[in-house]
């Protein structure tokens, strides 16, 4: 499966944004999905994954509260809704399609390319 992330940019600290990760050459109901991000100089870090039978849904802390994530009916784009965005969110956002939630299934997987979030007033 091929992932194309986008929905990036710039929005100001309590703002709202809204990641896309769209897949290719299959559906994603074979593949959990998450999302991890890096910050610059930072390491890249899980933020949040959703199984493949798109029921459950897992979340970091430092996300819990604010982001959604899900997927369409059609199993073929997951989502991340970022609500209440902080300066602390700004990062690189990516996509990964694996075997299950854990970090060790995702690293494994198959990644898109990042899109960057920008926090900043």
């Amino acid at each position: 499966v091929q992932l194309q992330a986008s929905g990036g940019g710039l929005v100001q600290p309590g703002g709202s944004l809204r990641l896309s990760c769209a897949a290719s050459g299959s559906t994603l109901d074979d593949y959990a999905i998450g999302w991890f991000r890096q910050a610059p100089e930072k390491k890249r870090e899980i933020v949040s994954c959703i199984s493949s039978d798109g029921i459950s849904t897992y979340y970091e802390d430092p996300v819990k509260g604010r982001f959604t994530i899900s997927r369409n009916h059609a199993a073929t784009t997951v989502y991340l809704q970022m609500n209440s965005l902080k300066p602390d969110d700004t990062a690189v956002y990516y996509c990964a399609a694996g075997d299950g939630c854990s970090e060790y299934d995702l690293e494994r997987g198959s990644w898109g390319q990042g899109t960057l979030v920008t926090v900043s007033s």
